[in-house]
């Protein structure tokens, strides 16, 4: 399907993606916008009651432990459903209607260890479905999802899995429903009558909003169109070739209330940027990722901030940076050099265009680095590198190259695996992680620099920044790709103090601590950039708080959270297409969106 270069891919219910048309064979409803849609929605949460949720299976929880899987039937709106879903974790669509055979089903979805239902009152007239509920009722975790009269709950009295049951039958009821599944609304409703002989006047259980909710900027008091103006702003950033594309986030009070995708992947406009593509995160790496592992092991008394990298590495011992500290590192106050130009030290003889035992590490097709490069050459030169002034603050990668070594002799795991295990995974993160062509449809990947200087070709899933490509891609500094979606859940839970989802991966102190201005000689947090007072700088925005935090990315990316307007904040980009320009940060381009979205907060309603 074709789409205008500015076309809108908003991740609500007003701007819904139909992930298969098939799934519907009505005509499209219309489309609420703004106070409809709040309205609607208000009365989707009036109308819909959580049954049998003794065991407090919704909202989900253990999302890295589920394998999940949709099935529908009758409802005409499971795909605005099944998107929704998705916003959350990985959920595997199915259409009950192809499966002639109930058994076949069953078959199919033996790997699932969670299955969500959509049904209706015809589908609960059929003998069949109600057996094939009570056979997985037994074997695995079932959610129904129930839209319709109420009339049919007697069907489901034998039923012990839990029933969300809404009688409302609408697009925004079945978003609605989809969000209740995971925490994204609270099911605050009980029965008002007698339903059936088990469910009766007054069952029900009430639940809290524990995850993002996706909405319409109007639920938060916010116009829809005091927002366009961003619009305005992404066609003067592609007309200029500030960037051939970018994908903004808004959260505001826990609710995703704008995701917009503008322009395409490169300049020759052959593939539109999508709000699920994945981005190289440059910098926004050192807060996404190695950040977050050292706040859970300071958390967990596992690493202290006053202890001396000499501590942790032995290699350090012998050198000047023995008795630099976590602390210092995570400032960028330890005196290290502001960063090193590894590649302009390769030789002949370290690099090979085949990968081999003798060249393992890979830097990006057709490019591999000997073994053992970065322990026998790049971990020196960082070690014996010059120290400068300490207590004086320098931003430097070599702080972040530190910290990974550091942390992984703390927990003996990789970064890249520790952070995957410990919060991406957890989280319902779907995207984010380090080597994503591992992973993913090259497609699914933004490029960034067309590499003309050192790995000449065109970077698509392979790190932009170079130290972090000779390493293998995983370093502390960069290496990190996501979607806006992904980092909006990350930092919903920073916002949060810590928690989200039910789990609490953080004391809401040391989200505090790390986050708060930590320094006396800079505006920085510890590893998190912060609002700048120095107002003639309008760092990150001209109507910031003092107590914003998050980081910036080479590439052109950004993420924000202002805790007093309750806001997360997402930019990413691929400013460095088809080659580095300047013109995204010359132009204020990150700032001004955001600019806009806080004049639209003051706005409100007008």
């Amino acid at each position: 399907m074709r789409r205008n270069k500015f076309a809108v891919t908003i991740a609500l219910l007003a701007g819904f993606i139909v992930l298969n048309t098939a799934c519907a064979q009505i005509p499209p409803p219309p489309v609420l916008m703004g106070s409809a849609y709040v309205n609607e929605e208000n009365l989707s949460a009036q109308s819909t009651v959580l049954l049998n949720n003794e065991q407090n299976v919704v909202p989900l929880h253990d999302l890295d432990k589920a394998t999940i899987a949709s099935v529908r039937f009758n409802h005409d709106y499971a795909a605005s459903f099944d998107s929704l879903l998705n916003k959350y974790t990985k959920v595997k669509a199915f259409n009950g209607l192809t499966y002639t055979n109930f058994g076949k089903l069953s078959d199919d979805l033996k790997l699932y260890s969670t299955i969500i239902l959509q049904v209706t009152d015809p589908d609960l007239n059929n003998p069949r479905l109600l057996e094939f509920i009570a056979m997985n009722d037994k074997l695995k975790k079932v959610v129904i999802a129930y839209w319709g009269s109420g009339l049919m709950l007697d069907k489901l009295n034998a039923v012990i899995t839990p029933v969300l049951w809404c009688s409302r039958l609408s697009p925004v009821a079945a978003g609605f429903v989809a969000q209740a599944v995971f925490g994204g609304v609270a099911i605050t409703q009980k029965l008002q009558k007698n339903m059936s002989a088990k469910y009766v006047v007054g069952a029900g259980f009430i639940t809290a909003k524990t995850r993002l909710q996706y909405t319409v900027p109007e639920a938060v008091g916010i116009k829809t169109e005091n927002l366009l103006p961003i619009d305005n702003i992404a066609r003067e950033a592609m007309n200029d070739k500030a960037t051939p594309g970018f994908v903004v986030l808004v959260a505001k009070d826990g609710k995703v209330i704008l995701n917009k995708a503008y322009g395409y992947h490169e300049y020759n406009n052959a593939q539109p940027d999508k709000i699920t593509d994945i981005f190289d995160l440059a910098s926004v790496t050192k807060i996404s990722a190695t950040t977050m592992e050292v706040m859970r092991l300071v958390d967990e008394g596992k690493l202290s901030l006053d202890s001396t990298m000499g501590s942790y590495i032995a290699m350090a011992r012998n050198t000047s940076k023995n008795n630099i500290t976590v602390r210092e590192l995570m400032l960028h106050q330890a005196g290290l050099v502001s960063y090193i130009p590894f590649y302009n030290y390769i030789k002949a003889a370290d690099h090979s265009p085949d990968s081999s035992a003798a060249y393992p590490t890979k830097v990006t097709d057709g490019y591999y680095m000997r073994k053992d490069y970065y322990k026998d050459v790049m971990w020196p030169q960082m070690l014996n590198s010059a120290l400068r002034t300490r207590g004086k603050y320098v931003y430097s990668d070599l702080s972040m190259y530190f910290m990974k070594e550091i942390v992984e002799t703390v927990t003996a795991t990789p970064l890249n695996e520790y952070v995957q295990t410990h919060f991406y995974n957890p989280l319902g993160m779907q995207t984010a992680g380090f080597l994503p062509r591992n992973r993913f449809a090259k497609e699914q990947i933004v490029p960034t620099e067309n590499d003309t200087y050192f790995r000449h070709n065109l970077l698509t899933g392979y790190v932009h920044d170079q130290g972090a490509a000779m390493v293998g891609g995983v370093s502390g500094h960069a290496g990190l790709f996501a979607s806006a979606n992904d980092l909006a859940i990350l930092f919903q839970m920073m916002l949060n103090g810590g928690s989200y989802g039910g789990t609490q991966y953080f004391k809401p102190e040391t989200v505090a601590q790390f986050t708060a201005k930590q320094s006396n000689v800079s505006r920085r947090g510890l590893g998190f950039d912060r609002w700048d007072p120095e107002v003639s700088k309008h760092y990150p925005s001209d109507y910031a708080s003092p107590e914003t935090y998050g980081h910036t990315g080479y590439t052109g990316t950004c993420v924000w959270v202002d805790p007093k307007s309750n806001l997360v904040y997402i930019f990413l980009s691929n400013r460095v297409y088809p080659k580095d320009s300047m013109l995204l940060n010359s132009r204020r381009i990150r700032a001004r969106v955001m600019d806009v979205v806080y004049e639209a907060i003051k706005k409100g309603m007008q």
